[in-house]
């Protein structure tokens, strides 16, 4: 038989998906797999045990999107990185609803494993891997300052609620110098995000068209300085994309280099999760080519034809 591991991550999302592993079990063994799970049990986890795995023929990724995100982390660290796959059992799940996944974990599990092998592409902020979004400014904290009890609770909606508390007055303004395109640019933004996905932030077909290996991330910039300006240009999402709402600027490229010069510490989001750093600079690139196995559903829409 095939040997599969799943590295489960039992606190993410709104329900103990804990019941569901004799199922698990029954439905990778009807594909063919043996299988063995490992449950985390720290940050970091998820990439300690697949860096550490001997060998596979399948790393599923049972969790939200930081576990995916440590997944892709320790696999892009081997020597031979394995076949790897995301079954999303977290609150947000961006990359899950971008492949089209539901709320049924088995469901989805037979959808993943009647899928295909994809390549696809994955960026890098100074050579740490985010799987689809890296964020900056003002609100991004919320994804990872958002309390547990509050997403276990409420699900999405917990991340309103702990908004509302917590954003309040005019949004900071933040300098900010960059360089896309051998093009040198300067300007004042309140937020600003790099993605490889269609969805973020639970905003589905938030630009016209991607592919997730095309080469290119698409990055976004808002200059809007007020809650209100920026309530009403969200508004639009759903009628327009955004890089046809005002007050956005809008790229696709595979090399984006960015300063941020008037804060001493700098804290990004990356995949849901917090990263702090010291550092002014920060270069995106894009790691092509990632075998990833996905669902059929969307493969049409988010893929280039061919690859």
């Amino acid at each position: 038989m095939k040997k599969c591991f799943v590295i489960y991550n039992f606190q993410s999302g709104r329900e103990k998906s804990n019941k569901y592993i004799d199922k698990v079990y029954e439905t990778l063994e009807k594909y063919g797999y043996e299988t063995t799970v490992i449950y985390t049990k720290y940050r970091h986890h998820a990439e300690d045990i697949v860096h550490e795995i001997d060998e596979a023929d399948l790393v599923i990724s049972a969790g939200g999107d930081g576990t995916f995100n440590e997944v892709m982390t320790g696999n892009l660290k081997r020597k031979e990185p394995l076949l790897v796959a995301n079954l999303p059992l977290g609150t947000t799940n961006d990359v899950g609803h971008m492949y089209g996944y539901k709320r049924n974990m088995i469901k989805n599990l037979e959808s993943l494993l009647s899928g295909s092998v994809q390549s696809v592409d994955v960026c890098t902020i100074n050579d740490k891997i985010f799987t689809y979004v890296a964020g900056f400014g003002n609100f991004m904290n919320i994804a990872y300052d958002t309390p547990r009890y509050l997403k276990k609770k409420y699900g999405k909606l917990g991340y309103l609620i702990y908004g509302l508390k917590v954003v309040r007055g005019k949004l900071k303004l933040f300098d900010i110098s960059y360089k896309i395109d051998g093009v040198e640019c300067n300007g004042k933004y309140s937020f600003i995000f790099i993605t490889n996905s269609n969805t973020v932030a639970g905003v589905k077909d938030i630009y016209k068209d991607i592919k997730l290996n095309d080469g290119k991330f698409e990055v976004v910039l808002c200059n809007l300085k007020s809650k209100r300006e920026l309530i009403k240009s969200f508004g639009l999402l759903g009628i327009k994309h955004i890089d046809e709402i005002p007050g956005f600027t809008f790229y696709q490229t595979s090399k984006f280099e960015i300063m941020i010069d008037d804060i001493k510490a700098t804290s990004w989001c990356l995949d849901g999760d917090k990263l702090e750093s010291e550092e002014k600079r920060f270069n995106f690139e894009i790691k092509t080519g990632v075998k990833l196995l996905v669902p059929d559903k969307n493969k049409n829409i988010l893929f280039v034809k061919g690859d």
